[in-house]
């Protein structure tokens, strides 16, 4: 059975309590995954968002974190980014069928998630002007 390693035990605990219950039950149930990052600091995500802009590599946030704020700034976090294990950026299919378990696992436990991968929740991800496979986040009703 999988389980947390240390680093995103830690991770998982920067983040809202209902994504801490929702990733707590999908990985005792299902396939293995780490917590890639939970709470952001403003450093941080200034340093994300100037990936591709004005630092190599490429881009992964639309938000800035000083005129926009994300998710992952909240605290704590609203958002979490997660990735199947073993990760395999080139492999998204793995990504995909992780969310579409963790979003299963939520709707069980009655708590809204949004995903990164089709962000409308219309089961359409071509439809998507920004793609972030990892990303889920508490929808705000």
């Amino acid at each position: 059975m999988p389980s947390f390693g240390d680093t995103s035990k830690a991770r998982l605990l920067t983040c809202h309590h209902d994504l801490i219950v929702v990733m707590n039950s999908a990985i005792t149930h299902g396939p293995d995954f780490s917590v890639l990052c939970g709470h952001r600091s403003t450093g941080e995500q200034q340093r994300l968002y100037a990936q591709g802009r004005t630092t190599p590599g490429p881009i992964v946030t639309q938000i800035d974190g000083i005129n926009d704020l994300s998710n992952h700034n909240a605290n704590p976090s609203t958002a979490i980014d997660i990735a199947p294990y073993p990760i395999d950026w080139k492999n998204t299919s793995r990504f995909m069928i992780l969310a579409g378990y963790v979003l299963g696992v939520s709707q069980g436990l009655g708590i809204d998630l949004k995903w990164g991968g089709d962000w409308d929740g219309d089961f359409d991800n071509k439809d998507e002007r920004f793609s972030d496979l990892p990303h889920f986040e508490l929808r705000v009703k």
